[in-house]
């Protein structure tokens, strides 16, 4: 069982979800939820040094053993308790782990469902099932120091969605920013190019 893992991260092994950790000369795919992955990509250069804990999880359904990283040993023990509601696996947990954990164990003790289902993938139902199972548990996280990412690695994704949006679809500046601003105000758990995309697309279509 793996539960740390120190190497060096290069960009080429930098993904929306994941990071080839190489450590050793052996490269370990390790997933990384959102809000650890903007800190990453804002932090490390290429070839620093990286140090992951890692939560390593296998079972008879899931025989490939699936990695999933943390700057910090709190942030794994969230992860493994929240991984414990039913149907949230590990890659559905990596996936809905677009805000602080702070903030998301805030959200579950004051039972506030509309925040938690602005979390990715997490309906009405899994945020009832989230905040029975953990409500009283995560309190301690709830209490961690807030970490926030530079204002410009934000403004950094929505701007790369302004480019597409005007240099390769064709529409103008005040049209691309208006639609941004849009799908920000309704998902404000928004923290990639890739769901600021998603939440543009959903609006055109409504």
């Amino acid at each position: 069982m793996i539960s740390y893992l120190k190497g060096t991260v290069h960009k080429n092994y930098v993904h929306d979800d994941r990071i080839t950790l190489i450590v050793n000369g052996i490269g370990y795919e390790v997933l990384i939820p959102a809000f650890v992955m903007k800190r990453i990509k804002h932090e490390c250069t290429d070839g620093d040094a990286l140090e992951l804990h890692v939560s390593f999880n296998q079972t008879e359904r899931q025989p490939k053993p699936v990695l999933v990283g943390f700057p910090n040993p709190l942030d794994k023990e969230f992860f493994e308790l929240f991984i414990s509601v039913e149907d949230i696996g590990p890659a559905a947990a990596v996936k809905a782990l677009t805000k602080p954990i702070r903030e998301i164990a805030r959200s579950i003790e004051e039972r506030d469902v509309k925040a938690l289902k602005q979390l990715k993938g997490i309906g009405e139902r899994k945020a009832d099932k989230i905040i029975a199972t953990l409500k009283g548990k995560v309190a301690k996280y709830a209490l961690m120091p807030d970490v926030d990412v530079a204002p410009e690695v934000v403004e950094d994704f929505r701007k790369e969605v302004e480019d597409v949006l005007v240099n390769q679809l064709g529409h103008k500046h005040p049209e691309a920013r208006k639609m941004i601003e849009e799908a920000m105000k309704r998902n404000q758990g928004i923290r990639s190019s890739e769901e600021l995309f998603e939440e543009v697309y959903r609006g055109q279509k409504t």
